[in-house]
């Protein structure tokens, strides 16, 4: 499926990330899951691991403890209620 995401992480702090990529994998409550643009839309309560990110050969990290994944038409949000980038 071609296309880009647009994917934003926030936490209570701050917004860590905000921009297009071609993929993200989250630690969903009921299972791990990823995301590509065009995805069906949803929403889930994340546990405590490791959201990846890709985009163009490049990976990022982050770790979350918590929070809500929410996708749409639009995209999708991260809500997590602790964040932090980690390297890959």
């Amino acid at each position: 499926m071609a296309g880009k995401l647009h994917f934003s992480l926030v936490s209570p702090e701050r917004e860590l990330f905000s921009g297009e990529v071609d993929q993200v994998d989250a630690p969903g409550s009921e299972g791990d899951f990823g995301v590509l643009a065009g995805h069906a839309p949803f929403m889930t309560t994340l546990k405590s691991g490791r959201v990846k990110v890709y985009d163009n050969g490049r990976t990022l990290g982050f770790d979350v403890q918590g929070g809500f994944a929410d996708v749409t038409p639009d995209g999708l949000t991260i809500l997590a209620e602790q964040a932090v980038e980690v390297a890959l």
